[in-house]
């Protein structure tokens, strides 16, 4: 596993049982969609297994968290849950984002959520920021490159693999952005001071006061997740 560190390179471009853990609350119960809020465009993406799983799967939508009152918005914290993938899948964990109505976040960033599907951009990236970028021909060991505003970690094989849960660990302080796959670092990023978004077309994708939301893709993609914990640090 690697550790990417690119604060240089990029300056260039209701809850469960509600029991807190060092500080982490459980937010989704297992059970219900509760403290939950679905886009209109596809709500039928979300439900609940009786497992007490959270699946997504479906046409376009995101689900986005909204707390007690319906207005959660916070701006420093640490996520962790655990995911899993079915072959072909993609989906995302937004963040800093706002609730919607339909279509993509225009606000926030995107934790990359994605094993096999066709999409390069792999589980572990912040997407459209800094990607792990998966090529099956790479021979040599990982490098980076810039394209499009983006920085890519040019890799051999995703982080994540399909039927397999893995834990995901998000985190924001200040200006910084760390993702973590299974306890490894997969993006450490500072939000610059000038940042206007990679390219023009994602001039929202920023940090801010905001909420988290959970990504359904496209018909032939089917992700789970469970045991999302947040603690709220500012």
């Amino acid at each position: 596993m690697f550790k990417l560190i690119l604060l240089a390179v990029c300056s260039l471009c209701a809850a469960g049982s509600l029991v807190a853990q060092d500080g982490f609350v459980s937010i989704f119960d297992g059970k219900t969609l509760e403290g939950w809020k679905p886009s209109e465009d596809n709500p039928a993406a979300f439900s609940v297994e009786a497992n007490g799983e959270l699946k997504v799967t479906g046409d376009r939508a995101h689900l986005f968290y909204v707390g007690k009152d319906g207005n959660v918005a916070f701006r420093n914290f640490e996520l962790k849950l655990k995911a899993k993938t079915t072959f072909g899948s993609n989906s995302g964990v937004y963040f800093a984002t706002q609730y919607q109505k339909e279509g993509w976040p225009e606000k926030g960033y995107e934790a990359q959520v994605n094993s096999t599907q066709v999409d390069p951009k792999r589980t572990g990236s912040l997407y459209g920021v800094v990607n792990l970028w998966v090529d099956p021909t790479q021979k040599q060991a990982p490098f980076v490159e810039v394209r499009k505003g983006a920085v890519n970690l040019r890799i051999k094989e995703a982080v994540s693999k399909d039927e397999v849960w893995f834990d995901y660990h998000i985190i924001v302080k200040g200006s910084k952005i760390i993702l973590k796959v299974n306890g490894e670092t997969t993006v450490e990023f500072t939000e610059p001071k000038d940042w206007e978004g990679p390219s023009a077309n994602t001039k929202g994708r920023k940090l801010g006061r905001g909420t988290i939301a959970f990504q359904a893709h496209d018909p032939k993609s089917t992700v789970y997740y469970k045991e999302i914990q947040l603690k709220i640090t500012d």
